[in-house]
């Protein structure tokens, strides 16, 4: 069986499970190393609870968007994965995204003023839709970037939450 991915992390993280369960500990968050062990095994299934908790150990943010997108069943549906991505593909993306809707502003605004979609609209519809859809995916990148540079202490966690509070 291969390993799952909080096994990969705690690894690359350089962690025994011991040192993970103390850590969870110190945050009134306890987790048994036999449970952590069965969940990196893929014998029990983890919560979101206790997804949070090892994102937060292993500063690794992107366990959450692995869970909600790969193992809970709402999420399957309708959390798309983002990768990760160095910060200047994800702002071109952006960029290409946020041009292609331009030109398709109009449209959109033609086909929906009615409130409905007819059959003759349907694929220009779908073609938008798929065009959101992309930049939605390309935010969750940009988002997941800040997340995993404030948990690498490479952005100010307390000046960013003070602006973010503003």
């Amino acid at each position: 069986m291969a390993d799952t991915i909080y096994k990969t992390t705690r690894k690359k993280r350089n962690l025994t499970r011991d040192e993970v369960c103390d850590e969870a500990s110190l945050l009134n968050n306890p987790i048994q190393p036999e449970r952590l062990e069965r969940i990196e095994n893929g014998k029990f299934g983890i919560t979101p609870d206790e997804v949070l908790l090892l994102s937060k150990i292993y500063r690794e943010p992107t366990l959450c968007n692995h869970y909600c997108s790969k193992e809970c069943p709402i999420g399957e549906k309708y959390v798309p994965e983002v990768e990760v991505k160095d910060l200047s593909q994800i702002i071109l993306e952006m960029l290409f995204s946020l041009n292609s809707m331009k030109n398709s502003q109009e449209r959109l605004i033609e086909i929906t003023s009615n409130g409905q979609i007819n059959d003759d609209e349907i694929r220009d519809f779908v073609s938008i839709q798929r065009k959101l859809e992309q930049l939605s995916i390309t935010i969750e990148s940009l988002q997941l970037w800040v997340e995993q540079m404030l948990a690498d202490k490479k952005i100010n966690l307390e000046k960013y939450n003070e602006i973010i509070n503003e």
